[in-house]
């Protein structure tokens, strides 16, 4: 900063952005998922069910203590890089404020007069009015040149006069910048007339000379001007004439070659025709003279303009050599009143020199005084939100402390049981019948299930959400029937609220995820390299709507251009108006979709007509697909967190985007080409664990092509799940590849101990339910797999199409003989295949 009141103006600001930093955090007690705003973007049948966060207040009377003791402090004109560039401000304490003030007006008059920028000098006149040099009006021209005839005539009657020392014509400027600039002139005059100098005297006997050479200048001007007129009218006279001697040479020759023999009234018809040649070759005569006279007059307008700004350049010049002489005036007058102060001093009696000595010292001991006073109010404020931030910090230890030491007991009390448990089952004391390690697993797993929010209110910033019959995407949590599976449930929930109540990595997540959303709030979200980490590690709860539809939107956008306004509705409607041959597949699906989701469980669940309209308006929009099933299950997922016409698009997105063509019809071709490309993947990622299953010739195929038909529905804990739609959503198919090798390799060493293809393939059925810990298995997709690019994925899916494409008419043409054969065979007539009794 230039000056001190800068520097504070901007140590203050620095303040203020990290007072209102360290709030925001307390606020948030730096782990809070809060909103800058309030969402209320709600969509999709769970994304209403988004819990309200509580915003604590800030400290009131450290705040205003602040404000007390806030330095009132503005900065100046120059701040930041402009001020950094300046050169430092001179103090001069013992100069009169009023002489001090008056030296820096000229100062800044005269900062543009450097030496060696001669081209660069620009005047500084402080007028009442702001002088602009606009271009004149048509009537301003007109006056202009009135007032111009009239000074040449008074320059002609008074030539033994002495004319103005300006050769300019100040007719032709604005009004708006007249009156101002002849008040400063007069201003200049006024201030130079009670100071006499032979500069002025000089300058009149110039000028004298000037305006008589400019005088005889102008008198030949005019003088040549109307020798060019008569010109003019001598070429108009010999043109006229030279036209009049054509005209009867050709009567003449016209008369005497011509009209022997003729008719009259064809010599009349020639004489008119004549007169029209002669009468058009006249108007294009005219046209020529009217068109030099333009061009003429464009040139003299040019000649006029050119005048124009050389006098403009000239006033210029002239306005910057009086401001020179206002300045040379001006330094001389201060130092006469330097030397008659000095000399005024010197007759004083030494009395008066030590007190203007003291005077002095006593106004730098003031601003000593203040420039302290100042500094120390600043310094109590420091200190004041230093305390207020140490005493937050120590508030939020001592509530940690007390958390860690409750949960330090509480895992010593289960750690208790637990040694009880075990030792009962190692050396029992009761019989199997009466002994109480039944009763204590009971009890252990209902208090692992009891919530206790009044005890742990801190929950409501980190848990994902309370162990309960239903999680927060609605799905079932422990099965009704079965007793071993309700136990392994159970334990599962376990797992998962351990890890998400271990790690609090969670939070971190969502305060980038505010942070991000808070910088897009006024404009569109990109795709970036920030974004696209974002999105891999997850997106919160309350985000996944608008997150989920902006994906969908941004791979749909050329679809959508190109289908009218209410496109979806228009093929709902159809689909209920006429149903299609898929309608009735359709409707037996329906409730076979996610049975265990409390959204599309029974016949009245919200979540089974939105299923239906989606399903049916896709079924009209592809009718080559018509409906697959897989495709419900998708809808069913986009659908928790999408409206209808979003999920629609989201259909479509997967299905004619993301998917190679024949991904879902009824050969499912696209799906079998992918299977042999994820073999290929599988052996060169995982050689070991694919040499394991060649070894035992297990086609784990079997269990991976559910897996890319609907993208891990109903294959892995919800919780996985919607992290790698997340993914899927924004980056496209390449990511189904990535989590299903990262599944393999998650459980490599556990699937390399099997060594029999009974166990493998049993443990390949279910062993993705067992995988919780989602962050870890996005380490392993998205760090251990690569590199992964997807130009193999493509090449290798070229590579695959055709082979199964000749493998497909290999087989189309086994079927033709087979039915050839059975017509003609007797035998075979009565077999019927499996797509017949369908039909």
């Amino acid at each position: 900063a230039a000056t001190r009141q800068d520097m504070t103006y901007w140590l203050q600001e620095l303040q203020q952005k990290r007072w209102e930093y360290c709030n925001n955090l307390d606020a948030a007690k730096r782990d809070s998922r809060t909103s800058p705003t309030p969402s209320d973007f709600s969509k999709g049948l769970v994304a209403k069910d988004n819990p309200d966060l509580n915003i604590l207040s800030q400290n009131t009377s450290a705040e205003r203590a602040r404000n007390i003791l806030a330095v009132e402090t503005s900065p100046t004109d120059l701040v930041g890089e402009q001020a950094a560039s300046q050169p430092a401000p001179v103090q001069a304490s013992a100069i009169n404020f009023s002489l001090k003030q008056w030296s820096t007006e000229i100062k800044n008059s005269m900062s543009s007069l450097r030496k060696g920028n001669n081209e660069n000098r620009k005047s500084v006149f402080y007028t009442t009015e702001e002088w602009e040099l606009l271009d004149p009006t048509p009537k301003d021209l007109e006056d202009s040149m009135a007032l111009e005839e009239k000074r040449k005539h008074l320059a002609e009657g008074n030539k033994g006069l002495t004319s103005s020392a300006f050769p300019f014509d100040f007719g032709r400027i604005p009004h708006k910048a007249r009156r101002p600039l002849k008040d400063m002139i007069g201003s200049s005059k006024n201030r130079t007339s009670s100071d006499s100098s032979p500069t002025e005297w000089c300058s009149g006997n110039g000028n004298r000379l000037v305006s008589e050479l400019q005088l005889k200048y102008q008198s030949q001007q005019e003088e040549l001007e109307k020798l060019k007129k008569d010109l003019l009218s001598q070429k108009e006279l010999v043109r006229l004439l030279q036209q009049t001697v054509r005209s009867s040479q050709y009567d003449k020759y016209f008369a005497s070659h011509l009209c022997e023999g003729v008719p009259k009234d064809t010599l009349e018809l020639l004489h008119q025709k004549d007169d029209q040649i002669l009468g058009l070759n006249n108007q294009l005569e005219k046209l020529n003279l009217e068109k030099d006279s333009l061009q003429q007059e464009v040139k003299n307008l040019k000649c006029k303009v050119g005048e124009l700004n050389e006098r403009l350049g000239m006033l210029m010049e002239t306005i910057q050599a009086k401001d020179e002489v206002i300045m040379k005036l001006s330094r001389q007058l201060s130092e006469c009143e330097d030397s008659t102060s000095s000399q005024s001093g010197a007759m004083n009696s030494p009395t008066a020199t030590s007190t203007n000595k003291e005077l002095q010292e006593l106004d730098r001991l003031k601003d000593n005084l203040q420039g302290y006073k100042t500094q120390n109010k600043f310094l109590n404020k420091e200190i004041l939100e230093l305390s207020a931030l140490r005493r937050n910090a120590e508030a939020r230890e001592r509530e940690w402390q007390a958390k860690y030491t409750s949960l330090e007991a509480k895992l010593c009390q289960i750690e208790s049981k637990y040694l009880i448990l075990l030792q009962e089952m190692k050396t029992p004391v009761c019989s199997e019948d009466q002994s109480p390690a039944r009763e204590v697993i009971t009890q252990l797993l209902e208090d692992a299930l009891k919530a206790e929010p009044s005890e742990q209110p801190e929950q409501a910033f980190f848990k994902p959400h309370l162990v309960s019959e239903y999680d927060i995407y609605g799905f079932q949590t422990v099965p009704e029937d079965d007793e071993e599976e309700k136990l392994v449930a159970k334990s599962r929930a376990l797992d998962l609220r351990s890890l998400s109540l271990s790690e609090n990595r969670e939070i971190s997540t969502g305060v980038k995820w505010e942070n991000y959303l808070a910088s897009t709030m006024n404009r569109e979200m990109m795709r970036c390299v920030e974004l696209k980490n974002l999105i891999r590690s997850g997106i919160p709860h309350e985000h996944r709507s608008k997150v989920w539809k902006w994906c969908v939107s941004l791979h749909v956008k050329k679809f959508k251009d190109s289908t009218v306004p209410g496109y979806f509705q228009t093929l709902l409607q159809k689909a209920l108006e006429k149903p299609n041959p898929a309608s009735k597949q359709i409707e037996l699906d329906l409730l076979r979709t996610l049975p265990n989701n409390k959204h599309y469980s029974s016949p009245t669940s919200e979540g089974i007509q939105k299923l239906r309209n989606v399903l049916l308006a896709f079924s009209w929009r592809n009718p080559d697909i018509g409906y697959c099933q897989g495709l419900n299950r998708l809808v069913a997922i986009a659908l928790l967190y999408l409206e209808q016409e979003d999920a629609f698009w989201c259909l479509v997105t997967i299905v004619e985007v993301f998917m190679p063509r024949d991904y879902y019809t009824k050969t499912l071709l696209g799906s079998q080409v992918d299977q042999r490309v994820f073999k290929d993947l599988m052996s060169e990622k995982l050689p070991r664990l694919h040499a394991h299953f060649e070894q035992y010739k297990v086609d784990y195929t079997l269990i991976t092509f559910n897996w890319f038909l609907v993208v891990f529905v109903d294959s892995v804990v919800s919780d996985i799940l919607f992290k790698i739609w997340d993914s899927f959503l924004y980056e496209g198919p390449k990511v189904i590849f990535r989590f299903a090798l990262a599944l393999f390799k998650y459980k490599e060493e556990e699937i390399l101990k099997l060594q029999d293809s009974m166990s493998i393939f049993k443990y390949l059925r279910y062993f993705t339910r067992t995988i919780l810990d989602a962050r870890k298995l996005t380490a392993i997709a998205f760090g251990d797999l690569n590199p992964f690019p997807l130009r193999q994925i493509r090449n290798r899916r070229t590579y695959h199409l055709e082979k199964v494409r000749l493998e497909l008419t290999e087989l189309e043409a086994i079927r033709e003989d087979f039915l050839r054969e059975r017509e003609t065979c007797v035998e075979k007539r009565d077999l019927i295949s499996d797509d017949e009794e369908d039909s």
